[in-house]
């Protein structure tokens, strides 16, 4: 039972913190997702486990991956479906607005979405360190 209330205040506190950082007021989050208000704020305060269907919308409203909130509210195993550490540091990082998070991610999924179509294309090789 203590893992269950645990994981309910990472993914509360997870959501809040996105929400603030997105600064939105609850009431705007729920107008954005379709959520209720008195809902998204228990879900905030570690009261309500969300559905995978309203994490879906709060991760589209938050730009968050729906993959981070359902391994942070117990829906997935964080070792069956790692996240990209590069999308995870560029959404934590405070220094840049919402929208610079959005362009760093869409550029960073092309490159990756061009290197996955072109697997013969291995870059360039590495120097060889003396020693």
């Amino acid at each position: 039972m203590a893992r269950r209330t645990s994981t309910l205040d990472s993914v509360g506190e997870y959501i809040a913190d996105r929400r603030r950082a997105a600064e939105l007021t609850l009431r705007q989050l729920a107008e954005l997702t379709g959520v209720s208000n008195p809902y998204l704020s228990q879900i905030e305060r570690g009261l309500r486990r969300p559905s995978a269907e309203v994490l879906q919308q709060l991760s589209k409203a938050l730009r968050v991956s729906a993959e981070s909130l359902y391994v942070r509210a117990g829906i997935l195993d964080p070792e069956d479906h790692p996240s990209s550490t590069v999308e995870t540091a560029v959404l934590a990082d405070t220094a840049i607005s919402e929208r610079h998070k959005q362009v760093l991610l869409d550029v960073y999924r092309s490159f990756v979405a061009e290197d996955a179509a072109n697997p013969s294309d291995p870059g360039p090789e590495p120097e060889p360190v003396a020693g």
